[in-house]
Order: C-alpha cells, then sequence, then structure tokens
C-alpha cells in the first residue's frame, strides 16, 4: 500500500481552509486524525498482520477525515461483530478498497452516498465487507464485477490486494466482488480465524 498523496493534499487544504475561517479546534482535530493515520500507515510491515480492531481504527481515522471533505454526502456505517476483532489481518488491506469507493462512489455524486463497513464471525471463518452505495458510472448488471471494479481503477488494487491475501492464507480464503443492495460494489473477504483470535475487544458493535 502506498499513500494516495491525492489525499494528502485535500486533507492539508481542508485544514488550511478551516483555519482561514477560524475554526482553528475542528483543524486540531483534523491534524490529530492525519497524525494516527499516517502513523499507522508508515509503522505497520505490510508483511506482518494486525489485529482486525487496528484495521477497523485506521479505516474509521481515513474516513471521519474524508468526512470534513464531504460532509453530509458521505455516510458511514460500521457494524464490527466484536468477536472478530482479535482476528489478524493483513495490515492496511481494505484501505485501497475504501479510498476507491471514496473516489468513484462518492465524489462524482452530488447526492454523495454510504460506505459501509461490516465484519461477522462466521464457524472458524471472519467475514469482511466493504459496501458502497453508488456504481460512479459503472453499470454492473453487465455481468462482470472484476472488469467493473477494474474500471472504477481497481484493478492494480485488486491484484494486490489478491496476492497479499494468497500470501497469507494460500488458498484458505474468498475474495468477491458483487453489485451491493443498494446498486454500488460490495467486496467481501473470508479469512481463516486461528486459534485465540476469537476474544472480544473494546469496540462498539455499531458506528453509524
Amino acid at each position: 500500500y502506498q499513500l494516495n498523496p491525492h489525499f494528502l493534499f485535500n486533507t492539508l487544504n481542508a485544514i488550511s481552509a478551516l483555519v482561514r475561517v477560524n475554526k482553528a479546534a475542528h483543524a486540531n482535530v483534523m491534524i490529530v486524525q492525519l497524525s494516527d493515520f499516517l502513523r499507522y500507515s508508515l509503522d505497520n510491515d505490510p508483511i506482518q498482520p494486525v489485529a482486525l480492531e487496528e484495521e477497523v481504527r485506521a479505516v474509521q481515522l481515513y474516513l471521519d477525515i474524508e468526512k470534513t471533505r464531504f460532509g453530509d454526502r458521505l455516510n458511514l456505517l460500521f457494524d464490527v461483530d466484536p468477536s472478530t476483532l482479535a482476528v489478524t489481518v493483513p495490515s492496511l488491506i481494505l484501505q485501497p478498497l475504501v479510498e476507491n469507493a471514496v473516489k468513484y462512489a462518492i465524489a462524482p455524486l452530488e447526492e454523495g452516498g454510504k460506505i459501509s463497513i461490516i465484519t461477522r464471525r462466521e464457524g472458524n471463518k471472519c467475514v469482511i465487507q466493504m459496501v458502497d452505495s453508488g456504481t460512479g458510472g459503472i453499470a454492473l448488471e453487465a455481468g462482470d464485477l472484476f472488469s467493473a471494479g477494474a474500471e472504477r481503477g481497481l484493478g492494480v488494487g485488486l491484484k494486490n490486494t489478491i496476492d497479499r491475501l494468497e500470501n497469507c492464507y494460500g488458498d484458505d480464503y474468498e475474495f468477491r466482488i458483487r453489485a451491493s443492495e443498494s446498486g454500488g460494489l460490495c467486496v467481501s473477504m473470508r479469512l481463516p480465524i486461528e486459534n485465540g483470535q476469537a476474544e472480544a475487544f473494546s469496540m462498539p458493535t455499531v458506528i453509524e
């Protein structure tokens, strides 16, 4: 994963705009959020796994920053099963998917949309879903959803994500892209849970 320079540029512009209109407290919140997100992005070795709790918090930091830019156009839902939060996953495995959802399912649409992060435990598997509500101009009914993902600019990101999953889990994982009920994309990962990873953490189940 490489930090998107446009994200950094846009965030710094947003902070500057807040300072210009004397919203220093809000600007300071954004600076802290950006600092925490950058620390997570730079400190974590992509080869080393992290607890899903850390990954979800990093995604939440990123989306909270983006919400300052988009306001009511960006709606968020974190529906997280506490029993999944100790599961280890590749660091920043969700980040390219979430960035893509913001770029293609939120930014181009005047009305904006919704991004949901959902986790569930199914037996000895952890299911992680990233769902967005807008197609960003892609005709999902055309059939090949991997092509739809590539059209959204996910081509390289998809390959890298799948390569990382294969390196971590071999054949013991599932990765799917399908049309979401709201008309956007649903990207789903089904990953193995190792012994001792199912203890509950402190994060609330649903954040909206």
